[in-house]
């Protein structure tokens, strides 16, 4: 019963065979109908007929009996109990046959009941094509007997064996390409199983949809037959529809050439919606921050960077350098809380969303303050497979809201993920790698990874190939420090260990370089003091939960605001509301716009107010060390306008 008993279908398969016909044929049971009852019934029945596939129709060679019954639930539509035979609820037949089921509304994502009731009978059909029609008359007799003999009621568990020859094939619902689409692709790191769960639960026309396979082909193929917009609300599965009949139903006018997406960057004055247009995709680059001693970061990040060309520059080598442009995918943890904890990322409770970013800001994050280096390496891929990627890309997006876990569902599992759900390269098949280096190094076994472009350090630097940390660059100036002022210091952590204010005498010493050295080193002790400060504000915010700390319960509220209205940034299908399934139309541009708009607004003055409250909870001495570092930037650049001005240079901002 479609929505409440279809798990009787798999059972009930395999207790009968009806006889081979030319086609499919659906066959009214008329006993206890008027005439009336008779002519609408039978004019849903050729609705549906029509709106079926010609290959359906013809692979589908049976009569199914189709009658109504008083036995349903109020709430069923309709269920196929045998492999031909096919029920409605009678409670419908009223409406059905006087007209009214047109227009009467419902809360089911079809619109009408007569609408319902239409889906409901190539819902159940598609049950039955998807997982009796590949069964030959001797194949049937020999699972009926099997089943017998192991006292086995359904499909699960039985025997290899017993399943006949045809059984082997693929049907909708067991097929790959299908299930990677779907919600339930390969398990990383367990060969050949499949996720169990099915989290692409966002913007979706009926969760129903999410409770099994073999419920997501009846849904889907719902809409693939009755929404002309299927087409481009969920193109790849569109085209698998497509490609397996050999023909599709009528879609609407051209869809967009453009996937909305909304750009997480900390900029919280831009406004986040976005377009990515894959044909300006260059290329996908494997996009590896390396690693850290940090339990989280020990074996790197894993991302998908976008190579987007500038507006009007055809697609080419000279894209690589339009980084204003480019976008990182980024599997992470949304963190409803201050304070990452490690068991909680071992056991999945954070929630794995896809993030798209600046690449601008990325480098920033991952350079300047985790002085991590950043490897990006071009995957080989057809012009086919980017465009593919991109696309699948943009349905997760909108779609997917998994669990992240730090072993077994990170950011390389969840990176392979994408890239094999969304290209359907086959040498991605097999890859099992869960670690972001490891992945690499897998990649680059397969041929699939160009990392010979990182064999030259300075081109790869040149050309966007390699970001390197910063702690390279704040050790070469201070190395400028160390031949120009009779500083003790011998490495760079050395010096952004003294205070601000043991640093200050030294200001007044340096010329022009000097000084330049000297600001970019305070810039780098400023963010080592705002991420200590991070993490004290952590702590105290954990003690003052139960300390019931005035100031930080402000700030607490504070937090939550800012956690609470980010969160549409990772999983932006919450400003539609319940508003369409699959990508964002056209239609639904101007709500996303302003709603966007809207919570970017409130991130912007919330983030102001925050940094008011935050600093008055942190330490004296933290605090003082701040302003201090604050101080001496200040003094800095006017010391630097200063020399520049005496050496005869136009007047610094």
């Amino acid at each position: 019963m479609r929505r409440i008993a279809a798990w009787l279908l798999a059972s009930t398969l395999l207790l009968g065979a009806s006889a081979a016909q030319a086609a499919l044929q659906l066959r009214l049971k008329t006993d206890g109908l008027s005439p009336a009852q008779q002519q609408a019934s039978q004019a849903l029945l050729d609705e549906a007929m029509q709106a079926l596939p010609p290959r359906f129709i013809e692979q589908l060679d049976r009569t199914i009996d189709v009658g109504w019954t008083d036995k349903m639930p109020e709430n069923a539509y309709g269920q196929a109990s045998l492999v031909s035979e096919l029920d409605l609820n009678s409670n419908l037949l009223e409406g059905l046959t006087d007209g009214s089921a047109a227009t009467q509304k419902t809360n089911r994502p079809h619109g009408t009941v007569r609408r319902e009731m239409l889906a409901t009978v190539l819902h159940e059909l598609t049950h039955i094509y998807d997982r009796a029609r590949l069964w030959s008359s001797a194949d049937r007799k020999l699972i009926q007997r099997c089943s017998r003999q192991n006292n086995i009621t359904g499909l699960i568990g039985l025997p290899d064996q017993c399943r006949g020859q045809n059984d082997r094939r693929f049907t909708l619902s067991d097929d790959p390409r299908l299930l990677d689409l779907a919600g339930w692709p390969q398990y990383v790191g367990r060969r050949g199983e499949r996720e169990q769960n099915n989290h692409q639960v966002a913007r979706s026309p009926d969760i129903y949809e999410t409770t099994s396979p073999l419920e997501f082909v009846a849904v889907n193929m719902e809409y693939f037959l009755l929404d002309p917009s299927y087409a481009c609300r969920r193109p790849s599965l569109y085209r698998y529809y497509k490609e397996h009949f050999g023909w599709a139903p009528p879609a609407k006018d051209t869809c967009a050439k453009t996937y909305a997406f909304l750009n997480a960057g900390n900029d919280f004055a831009k406004t986040p919606l976005g377009q990515v247009d894959p044909e300006r995709v260059y290329e996908i680059d494997y996009l590896l921050a390396e690693a850290n001693q940090n339990l989280v970061s020990r074996w790197g990040h894993s991302m998908l960077r976008l190579v987007i060309c500038a507006p009007g520059r055809p697609r080419g080598p000279d894209c690589r350098l339009d980084l204003d442009q480019h976008l990182v995918l980024s599997y992470r943890a949304f963190v409803g809380d201050v304070q990452l904890s490690s068991w909680d990322g071992l056991i999945g409770k954070y929630p794995s969303r896809l993030f798209v970013l600046p690449l601008s800001q990325v480098i920033d994050e991952y350079t300047k303050t985790e002085l991590r280096g950043l490897a990006s390496v071009p995957l080989k891929l057809t012009r086919q497979e980017i465009n593919d990627t991109v696309e699948h890309a943009a349905e997760m997006h909108w779609s997917y809201d998994g669990n992240y876990f730090f072993i077994s569902n990170n950011c390389a599992v969840e990176s392979l993920k994408l890239l094999r759900s969304g290209s359907a390269n086959p040498q991605l098949t097999g890859l099992d790698n869960i670690t972001p280096n490891g992945l690499l190094e897998v990649l680059k076994g397969r041929g699939l990874a160009d990392t010979s472009v990182l064999d030259d350090k300075k081109r790869a630097l040149r050309l966007g190939y390699h970001f390197d940390s910063f702690r390279e660059r704040y050790q070469a100036m201070f190395e400028v420090l160390k031949k120009r002022l009779p500083i003790k210091q011998a490495e760079v952590e050395d010096w952004l260990s003294l205070s601000a204010e043991e640093r200050r005498p030294w200001f007044a010493q340096a010329d022009l370089r000097t000084s330049a050295a000297l600001l970019l080193l305070e810039q780098a002790s400023f963010r080592r003091q705002l991420m200590l400060a991070q993490d004290e504000v952590k702590q105290r915010y954990l003690g003052a939960r139960e300390l019931k700390n005035g100031g930080m319960e402000k700030a607490n509220a504070t937090l939550q605001q800012i956690l609470a209205n980010s969160g549409f940034l990772s999983r932006p299908a919450e400003l539609l509301g319940t508003s369409g399934y699959g990508l964002p139309q056209p239609a639904e541009s101007q709500r996303l716009e302003s709603e966007s708009a809207a919570r970017q607004k409130q991130l912007q003055s919330l983030t102001g107010d925050l940094d008011k409250e935050v600093r008055a909870l942190l330490e004296p001495s933290r605090a003082a060390e701040i302003a201090a570092c604050e101080a001496n930037l200040k003094q800095l650049g006017e010391h630097l306008r200063a020399l520049h001005k005496a050496s005869g240079g136009f007047e610094l901002p």
